[in-house]
């Protein structure tokens, strides 16, 4: 799907190997990195992943999970109850206690 149905079958008939700059320009992969610094570019995004509140990513991964199957109406009204539970953690209340604050927020997943 994130090919069309034109470009998939023109690679996947060719047989050929993209390029890791033709990955990235079709969407395939989000970055590009040297060999070199991957090891270090994969700890700066796990850490980057750790900070962020867990119970709100997995409710985004969700919605994005049910959206090539659902209903505009379907996603909305499921957008819509999980971001009425996500206001009820206490991630969503130091967001915005860390926003208020001019300061990072302290996740914990609860």
């Amino acid at each position: 799907r994130l090919l069309g149905p034109v470009r998939a079958f023109e690679w996947m008939s060719s047989g050929r190997r993209l390029t890791a700059a033709e990955a990235h320009a079709w969407g395939l992969v989000a970055e590009v990195v040297e060999a070199d610094g991957l090891p270090e570019r994969a700890a700066a995004l796990a850490a980057e992943l750790a900070a962020l509140p867990t119970r709100g990513v997995g409710m985004t991964k969700r919605l994005f999970d049910r959206a090539p199957n659902a209903t505009l109406e379907e996603q909305l009204d499921w957008e819509a109850q999980l971001q009425t539970a996500a206001t009820q953690t206490a991630d969503f209340r130091e967001g915005v206690a860390a926003f208020l604050e001019k300061r990072p927020p302290n996740f914990t997943g609860t």
